[in-house]
């Protein structure tokens, strides 16, 4: 598809309808059309979210750009009400109890330039890079659980465990312990869709154990990357024991639930236009890369699992998009709605893998650009190819409408993703149960 002109924003028209209801379950299902009518009409919108707390929603593609990249907008939640914090109304819940707050979300300079630099020697595109056989190897054997069955959940049994396991691997968590990793994240996905405290709990636990690793890993370091966090150092700096520990676990959490919905929601939207999927069906045969790299990035514009990028707090008076916003206020940009503002993509609500001009957010902007972006897309790129190579008739098992988003601010995402396909006669590959199996116990998200 060529490229196409990108046209100038029209003039907001009148409209007496009243703002578009946020939040629902209606809404979650689709947000595209109310973000457009914020984009039109309240670009940038206070609203009350659903925790109570009050903040700003930014929804155009520049005034998204401006606000990520503000040094007056902090990463910081004490610059709002710690007892919105306390509660886990703002950032990720549990991390304040489980004493889990000196991670690079959390932070700005100068301390974000010294942990970002550091986690960046440990954390390199050659380390990802190198990582690329052994994803390759977890997504074949995942696939193996269920390939001669016909039918599977694609997010139980493929998006979630395939992250889990890899960031697992990298991070050096032995592969005994790997389920409990599991049963961890499960958990917190949920966003509050458990039992009460269950989220609270399972950071706690997580938190306990990745001190137990670390402090296990310094008596022998290896080539993981908790080990290459601890030796990580830079003109005598080092990462203290709490920051590791902080570290690994935004790593793993920002890292798997990312890379579950890139695949979950990129595989829905292939199977919802055919066409795009036919296309990239063919090149991944063929053995060509360029519409595969390509339709990642547009998969992540078009429908990517961030949904709203982190809190931002104002620390100093600040004008964005005409509004002012006041000192302690949260500012949440709306990546979903940002990457599909007409003034910045054409077609915008079209899919389209061959996409060229793609500057999209779904990895952010600026300084906070997500330092695991890397390993997302070779995850991404890797299911993507095999799923399509492998089960080439893959087509969806329930109707869209019956199909459920779960809940939460900042990510999108399916609940399960039901599918059919013409079973495989035979695996072309190793026992499944050298990995641990996909479907015995589904994870809690």
């Amino acid at each position: 598809m060529p490229a196409q002109p990108v046209p100038a924003r029209p003039a907001a028209p009148s409209s007496d309808a009243p703002a578009p209801q946020l939040f629902t379950w209606e809404f979650a299902a689709d947000p595209y059309p109310a973000y457009a009518w914020l984009r039109e009409h309240s670009p940038v919108h206070r609203t009350t979210l659903p925790s109570g707390v009050e903040a700003w929603l930014v929804t155009r593609y520049a005034d998204a750009r401006q606000a990520l990249a503000d040094s007056r907008l902090s990463k910081n939640p004490a610059h709002h009400s710690g007892q919105a914090h306390r509660t886990g109304r703002v950032g990720i819940p549990g991390e304040r109890q489980a004493d889990l707050m000196t991670h690079l979300l959390n932070i700005d300079p100068p301390d974000h330039t010294r942990l970002r630099r550091l986690v960046s020697k440990a954390f390199t595109p050659r380390r990802v890079a190198e990582f690329e056989p052994r994803v390759q190897q977890l997504t074949d054997r995942l696939i193996d659980g269920f390939a001669q069955r016909g039918s599977a959940d694609l997010i139980h049994e493929f998006a979630f465990p395939l992250p889990i396991y890899a960031i697992c691997d990298m991070l050096g968590v032995p592969a005994e312990d790997q389920d409990d990793f599991r049963d961890w994240a499960g958990m917190m996905i949920r966003h509050g869709g458990g039992q009460r405290g269950g989220v609270g709990r399972a950071v706690k636990r997580m938190r306990a154990y990745l001190l137990e690793l670390i402090h296990r890993k310094r008596a022998d370091l290896g080539d993981d990357l908790i080990s290459g966090l601890i030796r990580a150092g830079d003109h005598g700096e080092h990462l203290t024991e709490n920051e590791a520990a902080a570290m690994a676990f935004i790593l793993l959490f920002a890292g798997f639930e990312t890379t579950v919905n890139l695949i979950g929601n990129g595989t829905y939207a292939l199977l919802r236009n055919p066409e795009q999927r036919r296309l990239l069906q063919e090149s991944v045969v063929r053995g060509e890369s360029a519409l595969l790299e390509t339709g990642i990035e547009e998969l992540l514009r078009y429908d990517g699992p961030v949904e709203l990028a982190t809190w931002r707090f104002a620390t100093r008076p600040l004008t964005i998009g005409g509004v002012d916003i006041p000192v302690g206020d949260p500012v949440l940009v709306v990546l979903a709605a940002a990457d599909r503002d007409p003034a910045r993509f054409a077609a915008e609500n079209t899919l389209d893998l061959a996409r060229k001009d793609n500057p999209h957010l779904g990895f952010g902007h600026g300084i906070h650009y997500c330092i695991g972006a890397p390993l997302a897309r070779l995850e991404g790129r890797a299911a993507l190819a095999t799923l399509l190579s492998r089960l080439p008739d893959l087509r969806l098992a329930e109707s869209p409408e019956n199909l459920r988003w779960r809940g939460g601010l900042i990510m999108r995402g399916l609940r399960e993703l039901p599918v059919e396909f013409s079973p495989e006669s035979r695996s072309p590959h190793a026992p499944p149960h050298l990995v641990p199996d996909a479907s015995s116990t589904p994870p809690t998200c």
